[in-house]
């Protein structure tokens, strides 16, 4: 059999395994072969696994947003493609938004067990992700530790919710308010959030035009990936005074793209207990 027709066979199977009726996947023992199908999900699985249990990560993971981008070196990476994971034969798929809204049906009716990392909208939420997909990848150890580690990093942060104002800032011209993850490590830090509606905003010039901030905390200015667009507020007079005349705190965006641990870098940078 040539290697091409072996491959076709092989993809045929994994589809006909994909239409047939949802299999009961548990937890059962660590999972041997992993595929990380997006790069939030790449956090988790390099961060808590050995590298021999990992089959594949996603393309994002050695991008300079990734916070684990060193440990992706070396790796194989794949497409959250049904049809290239499969053929890898994984245990396990671990994904945040990888592969689409209908992957973890898919996978599970192929008998792949999928490990799903959840929208992270507080600290708790974060915590939970790392607990939660350490005990089932088979590690509970290594991410009761790291929960561990977060917390007390976050008990050395001195200080009270309520101290000076901080508007969040990125090139785009979206700031965070109330209700997201950014506001969150913005109270962590003893920091009081300008931007008080709820949710995700553009950058509110108005407001800005008669009352501004203390500090802006400016996400993403370091990628390549959020450079500042033609028609982004940022490059209004009101705004870029902003950066100009503020202190400015520089979050790098492998600090912010995902909710991980690793949130705690942003929020100690915030605090002012160290800078990049």
């Amino acid at each position: 059999m040539s290697g091409r027709l072996a491959v076709l066979v092989v993809l045929s199977l994994a589809a006909g395994d994909a239409l047939a009726a949802p299999r009961e996947v548990g937890p059962g023992p660590a999972p041997a072969r992993i595929v990380s199908l997006d790069y939030c999900a790449d956090q988790f699985v390099l961060k808590l696994v050995d590298r021999d249990r990992i089959l594949a990560v996603s393309p994002g993971a050695s991008q300079g947003f990734s916070y684990m981008r060193d440990a992706a070196a070396g790796l194989a990476t794949v497409r959250p493609v049904a049809e290239d994971v499969l053929v890898l034969k994984p245990d396990v798929v671990v994904r945040t938004y990888g592969g689409g809204p209908g992957a973890a049906a898919l996978f599970a009716r192929a008998g792949v067990r999928v490990v799903q990392v959840d929208w992270a909208s507080d600290l708790g939420d974060v915590l939970a992700n790392v607990e939660r997909v350490a005990d089932e990848l088979g590690v509970p150890r290594r991410g009761a530790e790291l929960a561990a580690d977060m917390k007390a990093r976050l008990a050395a942060i001195t200080g009270s919710s309520g101290g000076p104002r901080a508007l969040y800032v990125t090139p785009a011209g979206v700031t965070a308010g109330p209700g997201t993850l950014i506001h969150e490590m913005l109270t962590a830090a003893g920091l009081t959030n300008f931007q008080d509606a709820a949710g995700w905003h553009p950058i509110p010039l108005e407001h800005l035009a008669y009352d501004q901030p203390d500090l802006v905390a400016a996400g993403f200015f370091d990628t390549m990936t959020h450079r500042i667009g033609a028609w982004s507020s940022t490059r209004h007079p009101v705004a870029r005074r902003q950066l100009g005349d503020r202190d400015v705190v520089f979050l790098k965006g492998a600090w912010i793209a995902c909710g991980g641990w690793f949130v705690m870098d942003a929020i100690e940078a915030l605090a002012g207990r160290r800078t990049p």
